[in-house]
This record gives C-alpha cells, structure tokens and sequence, in this order.
C-alpha cells in the first residue's frame, strides 16, 4: 500500500495529534461529568490509533522499497 504525501501528511496529523488529543480529552470530560463509556470510547480511539500507525509504517516500508528516499 502506497499513500500520497498529501494522504500521509493527513493521517499522520490524526494519528500523532487528533486523535491522542481527543481520547484523553474524553477521558479527562468523562472522569469529570460523568459521561458514559470512558474507558470503551478511549479504547477504541487508541485502537484506531494504532491502526493508522500501522498503515503508515506499511505506507513508509513500501515507499523505501521503491526508492522513493533517494
């Protein structure tokens, strides 16, 4: 799997600064208010999470392979 720059660059925003942020923004409102599912919203923004970095380590491991790092 190939991305685009432009495809990288967007998942690679999400992945290292949304969705971080917004998990432990959750966790943080949920703890406070009250709000429901704290602990299975956060789990599933971290497996989200780690599902995007694979992508991008895929995405970069066959960018190298081709050359694209000349």
């Amino acid at each position: 799997m190939k991305l685009t720059n432009a495809q990288y660059d967007v998942i690679k925003w999400i992945a290292q600064y949304l969705l971080p942020a917004l998990g432990t923004l959750y966790f943080a409102l949920a703890s406070i208010w009250g709000l429901p599912y704290g602990e299975e919203i956060v789990g599933t923004i971290t497996a989200l999470d780690t599902f995007l970095a694979v992508i991008m380590g895929i995405s970069t491991n066959t960018y190298k392979k081709a050359g694209g790092d000349k």
